[in-house]
């Protein structure tokens, strides 16, 4: 399948295949021709990393009249680095359509600046629910217009305390416009807005497992105890010589000890956890994809949102607590058709949790002596 046979025009199609994006993904082929071709409210149940911003994306782009100066669109997304990626992809998909202009807005950036910026005419309002309250009380955004709103990784949302703002913003925007949620997983507290604020004849599309998992990933582990688990970390880092990655950790604790061993063993090496500023997590990033950094040590709620291309390897310093953050971690290497390695260090009784992932995500672990 190509996009153009999904019903993609040429010119961002050709957006497209300048960015390396030639093959529909599985959620892109099942989601884009219904999207583009009928008003209707939409769920879609995919992992991270399958490609869900080209699924939505697509289709509010060729919906889009860029001769209308009103905000069009509104695109809810969890963290501030998800919602500029966000707006950064659509951006480039529109390099030789016509001019749509698409604004990002969230918490931890001085809200003047983005007052003045949305005083220029905005389509595509891509949002933290949070920071998108604020304004809507300032009257600077009016989404009393728009044709579409996308709920991105609307579990995260949830998880993240958003539920009440969620419900804000849905209820502002009740009437001729229609819905389309993303979501990794679907806890209970989801129906209740689905129930609420999504038709009943919404389109249901799910991704299954085996399709989210990207083949290209070579998944791997060691079996070792718990005190030589850093020495083995620098052994395997030794092996990789200018190859990037992440190291992922479950706790905030566990990311700041082992970012201090590594940076005494002279590594370029940056943190990324749930507590830090938002001005210091940006400084953090623009160093790692300027490749000053050679490494990075995250918990898995500060990785939301980062995409960074090239990366060799992920490395799980602490397996994670649900299987959904595996493919989550996993899936921040190896794309663009790009082939990576994930690491994961156990203990001996952690093994039973790698047969787990196994069985539950269709994929075979070498287990590396």
């Amino acid at each position: 399948m190509t996009f153009l046979e999904l019903g993609v025009s040429k010119d961002l199609s050709k957006g497209l295949k300048e960015m390396g994006i030639s093959i529909p993904t599985k959620i892109q082929e099942r989601a884009i021709p219904v999207l583009m071709n009928s008003q209707t409210d939409f769920i879609g149940k995919a992992q991270t990393g399958t490609g869900k911003t080209a699924a939505f994306g697509i289709p509010i782009l060729s919906q889009i009249d860029p001769s209308k100066k009103h905000t069009q669109a509104l695109i809810l997304a969890p963290t501030r680095e998800l919602g500029q990626q966000i707006a950064k992809q659509l951006f480039k998909f529109t390099k030789y359509t016509d001019k749509i202009f698409t604004e990002s807005v969230y918490g931890g950036e001085k809200i003047e600046i983005q007052l003045s910026r949305l005083k220029r005419p905005t389509h595509i309002v891509v949002a933290t629910p949070g920071r998108l309250i604020d304004l809507m009380s300032r009257k600077a955004i009016d989404i009393s217009k728009i044709k579409t709103l996308v709920m991105d990784e609307a579990d995260e949302m949830l998880s993240m305390g958003f539920k009440k703002d969620l419900t804000t913003i849905l209820s502002k925007t009740k009437g001729d416009r229609n819905v389309w949620l993303f979501s990794a997983t679907m806890p209970a507290s989801l129906n209740e807005i689905i129930n609420s604020y999504v038709s009943n004849d919404a389109i249901r599309i799910t991704v299954d497992k085996d399709d989210a998992v990207n083949k290209g990933i070579e998944h791997q582990f060691v079996v070792g105890d718990e005190v030589n688990k850093l020495d083995t970390l620098i052994y395997f880092l030794k092996t990789q010589k200018e190859g990037r990655g992440i190291v992922f950790t479950k706790t905030k604790a566990a990311a700041r000890t082992l970012h201090k061993q590594l940076k005494a063993k002279n590594y370029e090496v940056g943190l990324l956890e749930g507590e830090m500023t938002q001005k210091d997590r940006d400084k953090v990033m623009r160093a790692f994809r300027n490749k000053t950094l050679q490494l990075l040590v995250s918990t898995d709620v500060a990785a939301r949102g980062i995409d960074v291309a090239n990366l060799a390897f992920v490395l799980h310093y602490q397996l994670p607590d649900q299987m959904e953050y595996y493919t989550h971690r996993s899936g921040r290497t190896a794309r663009a058709g790009k082939k990576g390695i994930s690491l994961a260090l156990v203990t001996k009784s952690e093994v039973k949790v790698i047969r787990d992932l196994e069985k539950e995500l269709g994929i075979r672990f070498n287990q590396i002596r």
